[in-house]
């Protein structure tokens, strides 16, 4: 790009004419003639009826039919691919080159309405052209075509000020001047911003974001793990207070907050991660539909979290999606939340609560009787709680999330996927272990070295599932497993990462459209007996279909008579048979 920006600005500054005739040369402020008609523009109204070439793009458009425009697209700044070395905070201009692409180019319409895209600028090149080319470019290329003259310094203003969303990472040793420059190129048309702080974020970064976004409807904010997010509960109440459009703000690293007191009519997802010991907690957002809040895993946490998820039943009434990961989180908690009026909620998500058991299940399926997701991950729930969950969410469930759970069995697992026929994810991880693996005890009265505890063998449990719409099943860390059979032939994803007893002549896979399969720490011959067990499996049922007599169509044949009727498909004749393509990934 460097070249091509330096051959242009050594061109010659009379630019060369588009015209047909040799003699007429364009004027160095642009053509004042139609680009259509070739008629002065002063008074001048194009019908389309003349014939006459003035333009490059009267040479692929009809003048009897103007081409319809394209559809309207945003454009989408990124500046999170490069790395970004800001030496002195000043310099901010020098901050933003060489930062990331552009995503999505800008409407052929937004040129027409900023200037004459027929205009005649440095280069001999149409100010169309320009156009197109510079909304394909990388920010960092487009400032640099700005120094090139005046009208692509114009152009490129234009650019930037039709920009929609913006992701940003910022340095470690970048400053709010580096992202204050950013948002001033783009002026007031962002709505979208994304930042990835490398650097500590504080209430002076949130308060150039608030002053150059006026009308911000989402944010994002990621921290690394040398970051730290210093805003307070007070400081981002009055931000979400003072943004009228905002709907969407997730962020990262909430641990100094203290307390949150968010009060929005327009906001409808609001996602807060790293939370810890909240003195206070009160979101008033009647059109919230999506929350999500993840609590740190310390041990002194104090937040109070049944009260919290009480204010939350009574000042969002239209949640939809509820996720909430605390080790706080208890019986008493749910009661909370269920005695709540969510009728609309589908999405129910209550991890890390080991004080959650089967009254926990009974108190959910009673309040919420619509729910196509429930995550109960470590929980301390039984097979007798899944029953309650496939007796009631039986036509409604496609998703559900058991890890972490060490009271439940296979027999429970299995029993769900038979009753649970619209089930498409399902994630056992870490529920069905052996506890003899890492059961050591040590006896201090003579010092030995750590044994293993003398309790009975461990009996070794075997899973056995046959469902016609599981796409994903997730079984990490079953350690306990020593037998598994699955008959799913729409399973994709397989995950049996650490199921270190599954013996290899104990497994059978039934899945012909198995695309990966993870199976890190397990025993060394269960690979081959996956990639054998894939090979053989048919990829589509040929034999069991039959064309009409006429050839219009095939038909289902009985798999009885299949063997009689059935000629081999077109593919198989040729030699063409598609071959099954699977990953397995192992350790």
């Amino acid at each position: 790009m460097r070249h091509h920006i330096a051959a242009a600005s050594s061109a010659p500054t009379t630019p060369v004419t588009p015209y047909l005739d040799p003699t007429k040369r364009a004027k160095k402020r642009g053509s004042y003639n139609c680009g259509r008609c070739g008629l002065p523009k002063k008074g001048h109204v194009c019908d389309g009826t003349t014939t006459t070439t003035t333009s490059s793009a009267a040479v692929f458009d009809s003048p009897a039919t103007p081409r319809p425009p394209p559809p309207r697209t945003q454009r989408a700044l990124s500046f999170d691919d490069v790395d970004v070395d800001v030496g002195d905070s000043s310099d901010t201009e020098a901050a933003a080159v060489g930062l990331g692409p552009i995503d999505e180019g800008i409407d052929d319409d937004d040129a027409d309405d900023y200037f004459d895209v027929d205009e005649i600028v440095s280069g001999g090149l149409p100010a169309g052209c320009v156009w197109e080319v510079m909304k394909r470019l990388p920010p960092s290329s487009v400032m640099l075509a700005s120094g090139v003259c005046k009208g692509w310094r114009d152009i490129a203003g234009r650019v930037w000020k039709s920009t929609e969303e913006l992701r940003v990472r910022v340095p470690a040793n970048g400053s709010v001047g580096f992202v204050g420059s950013v948002l001033k190129k783009c002026c007031s048309s962002l709505i979208r911003i994304s930042l990835r702080m490398e650097s500590d974020m504080d209430a002076t970064m949130l308060a150039c974001i608030a002053f150059s976004c006026p009308n911000l409807e989402t944010m994002e904010i990621s921290m690394s793990e040398s970051s730290i997010n210093r805003i307070s509960g007070d400081e981002l109440g009055r931000f979400v207070a003072d943004r009228r459009c905002l709907t969407s703000l997730k962020m990262e690293g909430c641990s100094n907050l203290g307390s949150v007191i968010i009060s929005s009519s327009s906001l409808s997802t609001l996602w807060l991660s790293d939370l810890h010991s909240l003195s206070k907690t009160i979101i008033n957002c009647p059109n919230l539909r999506e929350i999500s809040l993840n609590f740190s895993r310390q041990d002194n946490d104090s937040t109070d979290v049944t009260t919290m998820m009480d204010n939350l039943g009574k000042f969002c009434p239209r949640l939809q999606n509820i996720h909430v990961a605390s080790p706080r989180l208890s019986h008493d908690t749910v009661l909370a939340l269920s005695a709540a009026n969510l009728r609309g909620l589908k999405m129910l998500s209550l991890v890390l609560g080991s004080g959650i058991t089967d009254a926990s299940v009974a108190a959910i399926a009673y309040s919420f009787s619509k729910l196509e997701l429930l995550d109960l991950s470590g929980s301390s729930i039984t097979d007798s709680g899944i029953g309650m969950i496939c007796n009631v969410f039986s036509q409604t469930l496609t998703r559900l999330l058991l890890a972490l759970c060490p009271n439940i069995t296979s027999s429970g697992i299995q029993f769900a996927t038979a009753q649970l026929p619209l089930l498409e994810l399902m994630d056992c991880g870490m529920s069905i272990c052996d506890p003899d693996m890492d059961d050591v005890s040590v006896d201090e009265s003579n010092g030995n070295k750590p044994q293993k505890s003398s309790k009975l063998h461990h009996i070794y449990q075997k899973l056995i599932i046959k469902h016609n719409r599981m796409k994903k099943l997730s079984l990490w860390g079953c350690s306990g497993l020593d037998a598994l059979y699955l008959n799913c032939p729409e399973l994709s994803d397989l995950n049996l990462t650490s199921c270190r007893n599954l013996h290899p002549e104990r497994l059978l896979l039934q899945c012909p459209n198995l695309e990966s399969v993870h199976a890190t720490d397990c025993v060394k011959s269960l690979h081959e007996v996956i990639e054998t067990q894939i090979e053989n499996a048919p990829s589509e049922s040929h034999l069991l279909s039959k064309r009409m007599a006429d050839g219009s169509k095939r038909v289902r044949v009985p798999h009885i008579l299949s063997q009689q009727f059935m000629q081999p498909s077109d593919d198989i004749k040729q030699g063409q048979a598609r071959k099954r393509r699977c990953i397995v990934f192992m350790g």
